[in-house]
């Protein structure tokens, strides 16, 4: 035998190797064993036989943020002396995001379901009036203000079913993404499918690292420190003088996604509407919480965090290192919310 043919050999073992290795899923296939057949595994131990794989995928509406570390807490002089959010170095596992906040359509979804009897049980001492929006907030908000045809035709008329929901609380918000999990899940099931993680509120902490969109530090979402583009738009909807809410083209809410994305494809993380968040509000939270996937958990803390600033706030409010707080069963004109999923497996964020 030549030194061609032994060549030409081992390339043939070599090539069968990395064939068997990429055909399966598990060692078993090297022992000839498939789903639901008996395997002969010599008493070798190789793990329970006929899992199917898992591959992560993303979810309608939602963006991959990659994992990261980054420098969590004021990007900015504490212009209020606040003090509660000195920055600290953290650690974000990747996980997903919704692109836009909830809009008054896809809310409109979830009410039509549970009204119609959802397989979601409804939280202890909740009716599901409790779970509609509130649409008096336009009017209870603000002092000697003509809000009544917000109270009417916002969250009613299909003109606005593609701006953020609103009048919602905290629990509110929590148990929709409880329905949004088990609407999927159900699917899924039926199909044979393994269940996605759930859908959450995002932490503060994710929040904060998705808001700066892979740019440690920075001021804003879109990264500049200006509030103004070169041709000097506005690049939120907000606040920016005494009285003038309609500089940025809108004077309340404005359609989702109409503003740009950051870096990561998620809009409006700025204004528009601020956004509920998983953690209750602690001025003390920063040096308490771990330096890993930080976030404060307290059931009997009635205020929660809320993070972005709104079409009301002016732009302190912001900033991506701007913390504030409402009271969880507090439903206001300017605070809505967005969902987040935990990616299962190591991610780059890119790959989608």
């Amino acid at each position: 035998m030549n030194k061609f043919s032994v060549s030409r050999i081992f390339s043939f073992l070599f090539l069968s190797i990395v064939l068997i290795g990429t055909q399966g899923c598990s060692i078993a296939n090297m022992f000839g064993g498939n789903k639901g057949q008996a395997v002969d595994t010599n008493g070798e131990l190789i793990g329970a036989q006929g899992r199917e794989g898992w591959e992560m995928s993303r979810p309608f509406g939602m963006v991959a943020v990659p994992p990261g570390t980054f420098h969590m807490g004021q990007a900015d002089e504490d212009v209020a002396a606040t003090q509660i959010n000195y920055n600290k170095q953290v650690t974000i596992g990747p996980f997903y995001m919704d692109d836009t906040e909830i809009t008054n359509n896809e809310y409109r979804q979830f009410v039509e379901d549970i009204t119609e009897g959802s397989e979601t049980d409804l939280p202890e001492g909740f009716v599901v009036e409790d779970l509609v929006p509130d649409s008096s907030v336009w009017v209870r908000d603000f002092t000697h203000h003509m809000g009544d045809p917000m109270m009417v035709y916002y969250w009613s008329h299909p003109a606005f079913d593609h701006y953020p929901v609103v009048g919602v609380d905290w629990e509110a918000a929590k148990y929709f993404c409880k329905w949004r999990t088990d609407h999927l899940n159900n699917f899924r099931a039926d199909r044979g499918l393994f269940p996605m993680p759930n859908f959450r509120l995002p932490s503060e902490a994710e929040w904060e690292y998705a808001a700066r969109g892979g740019r440690d530090m920075n001021k804003y979402p879109w990264g500049s420190p200006y509030i103004r583009n070169k041709k000097g738009c506005l690049l939120a909807n907000f606040k920016p003088g005494r009285g003038n809410y309609f500089d940025d083209g809108f004077a309340y809410t404005s359609p989702v996604g109409t503003f740009f994305a950051n870096d990561y494809g998620l809009y409006e993380m700025s204004g528009n509407v601020a956004e509920w968040c998983e953690d209750a509000f602690n001025p003390s939270a920063m040096p308490l919480v771990w330096d890993l996937n930080p976030t404060y958990f307290d059931d009997d803390e009635p205020k929660k965090v809320i993070r972005g600033g709104s079409w009301k706030d002016i732009a302190y409010y912001l900033e991506t290192g701007t913390k504030t707080y409402e009271f969880k069963d507090s439903t206001r004109a300017s605070i809505g919310f967005r969902c987040a999923m935990t990616h299962l497996g190591r991610s780059g964020g890119n790959e989608f």
